[in-house]
């Protein structure tokens, strides 16, 4: 038996069963108000066929439909019973800013062109109208929603990347904070680990002069390994610090210790340290000691980095000093101003309350040119030759200085040197 069935027809009949129709279109919304029956209805005739209609025969009905429904244009008889059009402009324009609007009247005059101005009407068209008028006029509005709708349509797909994109530079940061996380354990264990390399070498030295060690060469091994095994516990300090930033943990319950002692470590560092060469040294200690609300390896990172920064800022022999002392009333912050010669770091979160220790690190060398002040604590920054810094010190400093609720004052004048001041929420000790 031979098909007399059209192959084509039936190939069409199986891809309209397959592919589902795509939606239509949304006509655009029309809202009609007019309190006479007549103009009504003849908006409607014209318009039926192109829009989706509303009518109203008041204002009220008019602001409630608007409400209700996703008006584009709105046609207003400017004269109506009880609220005028001019005024259910003004309440359509509340209910939603974005509806276009067009003013029709029979008598026009120049204060309704104005109020209708300032509503931001699209157009205003005496009665009686043509139909090619009215048409023309609704079908310019409608397009400029159209379009409007498209723009904010655009606007939140922009949106949408650049929320996207801020997503990608957060994740970046968080990489890239990682990173320097890593990388300041690497140069803050590096001081400790350059102090017990010098120890190691200086016991060989003393070893290998000595076949039979003496008394006073026992006694200078024992005081040298104290200070070793001492580093050893700063490195795995050090390393616990920056395990505990990774976990979010908090550093509110470190032991305490004096000022004092801290100084005396910080000597005892520097000491053996490669960066003093025949540079002059000297530490100031606090005329009446305290101790401060920070963790103690804190401390010794912020003074060693300032330190060693002070002593490689010139190549020639100089003059590096270290001392603190007691403050017992808080700071008078309308002393501190920014100049080509001062900057004042996280005054603004500081622990501004008495009592305060202040310590400073001081250099006699070449000062810190004013161009150049305000981007020594960015990260990576340096003015040293290759291989000779790792533009870290001197973020950590701010960095472990804004932790503890400090402050940092730096006053520096070319020629003369650099002064790091820093302010840091003190405690008494327990007698």
């Amino acid at each position: 038996m031979i098909s007399t069935a059209d192959p084509l027809a039936e190939l069409d009949t199986a891809i309209a069963e397959v592919v589902e129709p795509s939606p239509a279109k949304r006509r655009g919304l029309l809202l009609i108000v007019d309190d006479e029956d007549g103009p009504r209805q003849s908006l409607r005739v014209i318009f039926k066929d192109e829009y989706d209609l509303l009518m109203a025969e008041d204002g009220p009905t008019a602001i409630e439909l608007a409400q209700k429904h996703p008006v584009d244009v709105a046609v207003l008889d400017i004269r109506m019973a009880g609220m005028s059009g001019i005024e259910a402009l003004e309440r359509l324009k509340f209910v939603n800013p974005e509806i276009e609007a067009i003013m029709i009247t029979a008598f026009e005059t120049t204060d309704t062109i104005r109020q209708a101005l300032r509503l931001r009407a699209c157009d205003y068209i005496n009665k009686p109208f043509d139909i090619a008028t009215i048409r023309a006029a609704v079908a310019q509005a409608m397009q400029r929603r159209i379009l409007e709708g498209e723009i904010h349509s655009s606007a939140d797909k922009v949106q949408e990347l650049l929320t996207e994109l801020q997503n990608q530079r957060i994740e970046e940061q968080i990489a890239k904070t990682r990173g320097d996380i890593y990388a300041s354990i690497i140069h803050d264990i590096n001081g400790p680990l350059t102090v017990i390399s010098g120890f190691v070498q200086v016991l060989n030295q003393r070893l290998n002069r000595n076949a039979h060690l003496e008394v006073e060469d026992s006694e200078f091994i024992k005081d040298r390994l104290r200070i070793i095994s001492r580093q050893v516990g700063n490195c795995i300090e050090i390393s616990r610090r920056y395990l505990g930033f990774l976990r979010r943990q908090s550093d509110e319950h470190a032991p305490r210790v004096s000022v004092n002692q801290l100084l005396k470590d910080l000597e005892q560092l520097m000491r053996v340290h490669p960066s003093v060469q025949e540079n002059e040294f000297s530490i100031t200690p606090l005329a009446e000691d305290m101790s401060v609300k920070v963790n103690g390896t804190d401390l010794i990172q912020i003074l060693l980095n300032l330190a060693v920064n002070a002593f490689q800022c010139v190549p020639h022999k100089h003059r590096v000093e270290v001392g603190g002392e007691m403050l017992r009333t808080p700071l008078d912050l309308s002393k501190f101003k920014d100049t080509p010669n001062d900057r004042l770091l996280n005054i603004e979160c500081a622990d501004n309350a008495s009592p305060l220790v202040k310590l400073w690190v001081r250099d006699n060398g070449l000062g810190i040119p004013p161009e150049v002040l305000p981007k020594i604590f960015q990260p990576y920054f340096t003015t040293k030759g290759p291989r000779q810094g790792t533009g870290l010190g001197l973020s950590i400093v701010h960095r472990l200085i804004k932790e503890g609720n400090g402050a940092l004052h730096v006053h520096t004048q070319p020629g003369e040197g650099t002064t790091f001041t820093i302010y840091l929420p003190g405690a008494y000790l327990p007698k």
